[in-house]
């Protein structure tokens, strides 16, 4: 495979201007509730503000891809005199916790930069930030060209780790025979 040039969409976030408002986690929500703007659960925003008031630390992190596997990392940081556990830097959906997966079915959650119809010129998570704390970043970076895998496949990668594969088939055997 060779090298592709590659649009790469990112959220800057700068941890002294968070005071944790959490208008970044409603906003998220409510954009992709279903239909749009028709609820807001936290549950289901692609962005999170990791709290830790004791403290006064906010760490507003967005989702990222899923991972089937726990990572082994579990160090901590010490930035500006306050510590950080490894975990709260982690954009994954993954076994070890439940942050970014949809609280219904459990199928992992990724930021898509709220590209949906009508796509934004920015994720709303950056334009509803009070204080400035996310910024929206694009540039292009020069990356090895891989396969990437869509939205049904990882769903049902996630729901087979979970459940098996032959349950599913099962199911969808079962729910073919009623439709």
């Amino acid at each position: 495979m060779g090298k592709v040039k590659k649009k790469i969409k990112a959220i800057k976030i700068d941890l002294d201007k968070c005071n944790g408002c959490r208008a970044c986690e409603m906003i998220c929500s409510a954009f992709h509730a279903k239909p749009k703007y028709s609820s807001n659960n936290p549950e289901r925003s692609r962005i999170r503000v990791i709290r830790d008031p004791l403290r006064d630390v906010y760490l507003p992190v967005y989702a990222g891809e899923y991972t089937a596997a726990e990572c082994t990392g579990r160090d901590k940081y010490v930035i500006d005199g306050k510590q950080y556990d490894e975990c709260g830097f982690c954009r994954a959906s993954c076994p070890s916790r439940d942050l970014f997966k949809e609280p219904d079915s459990g199928l992992p959650l990724k930021c898509d930069m709220c590209e949906d119809d009508p796509p934004q010129e920015e994720p709303l998570c950056v334009q509803w930030c009070l204080n400035d704390a996310l910024t929206y970043e694009e540039r292009e970076e020069e990356v090895e060209e891989e396969e990437t895998k869509g939205e049904m496949e990882t769903g049902l990668e996630s729901l087979a780790n979970k459940y098996g594969l032959q349950k599913i088939m099962d199911t969808v055997a079962r729910m073919s025979r009623k439709g």
